[in-house]
């Protein structure tokens, strides 16, 4: 199971505490994200797509991962953590938002090739079982930036395993992203 807490905020600053619902355990933990600056300022909104409080400055306007491929499995608390995308062998693996790399490589069983994008202090997306990566730690990404091609490493056939993870728990990929 990841936990990824972010770091407390200056004392004196009223942050809102959104609620998340439970989620069941994780095929296999992803690896922890290194913490980034606290939010500055006490400012919320509601987001439309969940309802949940969150710093007006954590808000993302998410883009789908590849250019097309039919969605083969969604989102399902116990069993997918996220969304499996089909695809092409080589066909671009694409960031779904701004973000930094915090993770890229081979070093977790069942998600093959995969990297792991911080956006901010709420937000992780996952890209599992790409065939090459394009980006190395560390290294800040844009959106709709090449990050890697698709493949199937650690799996039985072509496709993109994507995960956003909001405080560090697995949520519906398709609640955020736009329509197609």
């Amino acid at each position: 199971m990841l936990r990824v807490a972010p770091p407390a905020p200056p004392p004196g600053t009223v942050v809102a505490q959104p609620i998340a619902p439970a989620t069941g355990s994780a095929s296999a933990p992803l690896p922890p994200a290194s913490a980034a600056s606290a939010p500055r300022g006490p400012v919320t909104t509601a987001t439309p797509s969940t309802g949940t409080a969150v710093p007006a400055e954590e808000e993302i306007a998410w883009s789908w991962p590849t250019a097309g491929g039919a969605v083969l499995a969604g989102f399902d608390e116990q069993k997918n953590k996220g969304l499996d995308i089909g695809g092409r062998p080589g066909e671009p693996v694409l960031a779904a938002a701004d973000g930094r790399v915090v993770y890229a490589g081979a070093g977790l069983r069942g998600y093959g090739n995969l990297i792991i994008l911080k956006h901010n202090n709420t937000y992780l997306t996952a890209y599992a079982h790409n065939q090459s990566l394009a980006v190395k730690e560390d290294q800040t990404v844009r959106k709709g930036q090449k990050i890697a091609e698709m493949g199937s490493t650690d799996t039985d056939r072509v496709k993109l395993h994507f995960e956003i993870r909001r405080q560090g728990k697995p949520v519906d990929p398709s609640r955020y992203l736009p329509a197609r």
